[in-house]
């Protein structure tokens, strides 16, 4: 099933491209956005999870980290990785004072999960065991291709849009729609991509929320991150993601401020329903709220679980 909405989303996105590329040179246009996009397809199934980490400047981290709570973050994830039968995820941090967290890569094989220090520095352990949880579901979901390639992709028709105006010269006849056409597509075309990334989006996110939950065995210690975050990434800016608001939805919460017309499109559910769906799965799990599954892990990883949330040092 996830296959089949990788392959759709990207023939939308890959008519869409098209589409833009007609309205700036024509049928020729439309041929050259034709090739580009399927060359760009190809690039970003191989290399879009590189692109994603450069962008972020994720730093790779072990269980030789000289800070104890990266140290207690690489082990709950690769203790969790184990639990959910998947092969041990590239782990890396973001220097970035957001709580934030994401997962990509092509497959299970090739997946990355990240957490920026913002959250290892605010959240308990219990909250960044959850958190972590939830975005190895969505590689063990194999949702992480859909999300590296369609942020790719709608991040190329934003900017092609944006630069739509200075293609094709000054002889409209070759260009349909002309300058108004040309300017109804700097707009429309950054809007019909952020439609399609919300096609599966929403379904996706609870399903991570769902699996995550089950993996991490506390769904409450999930929802309180998810609060926490949401009302942290609005007070602190995440620029990376301002620069590039197509990849937010590789994001647990979004990550971009919410100024201007940031959230028009919003590809993440309402927090507030998340929470409840995580609280009901809990009651159905028969788990006290807040309280984590802790004691299946090794006493070689044991350490408190509120680590100490003071910033860095990170080198």
């Amino acid at each position: 099933m996830n296959h089949l909405k990788t392959f759709v989303l990207l023939a939308a996105l890959t008519a869409l491209f098209m589409g833009i590329g007609y309205m700036i040179g024509g049928a020729t246009g439309m041929l050259i956005a034709l090739v580009f996009a399927a060359g760009m397809n190809l690039f970003s199934y191989w290399n879009a999870d590189r692109i994603v980490l450069r962008m972020y400047r994720a730093e790779p981290v072990d269980e030789t980290h000289p800070n104890a709570v990266v140290r207690t973050y690489v082990a709950d994830v690769v203790q969790m990785a184990q639990d959910a039968g998947l092969p041990r995820p590239t782990i890396a941090i973001i220097r970035n004072h957001q709580p934030n967290a994401f997962a990509t890569g092509r497959n299970p094989a090739n997946a990355a999960v990240c957490a920026t220090t913002g959250l290892l520095d605010r959240l308990t352990r219990d909250e960044i065991r959850g958190v972590m949880a939830h975005e190895l579901a969505h590689v063990k979901n194999r949702d992480t291709l859909t999300m590296t390639v369609t942020a790719t992709v709608a991040g190329a028709i934003a900017a092609l849009a944006n630069f739509a105006l200075f293609f094709g010269g000054g002889d409209d006849r070759e260009r349909p729609g002309g300058l108004i056409g040309t300017l109804a597509l700097m707009i429309l075309a950054p809007m019909a991509a952020g439609l399609v990334q919300m096609a599966i989006s929403r379904t996706r996110e609870y399903e991570a929320d769902r699996v995550g939950a089950e993996i991490a065995g506390d769904p409450a210690s999930l929802a309180s991150a998810l609060q926490k975050i949401e009302g942290l990434a609005k007070q602190i800016v995440n620029t990376t993601a301002e620069r590039n608001p197509a990849s937010g939805q590789l994001f647990i919460i979004n990550p971009l401020a919410g100024r201007g017309a940031d959230n028009l499109f919003s590809t993440h559910p309402a927090t507030a329903n998340r929470v409840r769906a995580l609280m009901d799965l809990g009651a159905k799990m028969g788990l006290a709220p807040g309280r984590a599954n802790l004691a299946d892990i090794p006493p070689s990883t044991s350490v408190p679980s509120t680590p100490s949330h003071q910033p860095g040092p990170w080198g």
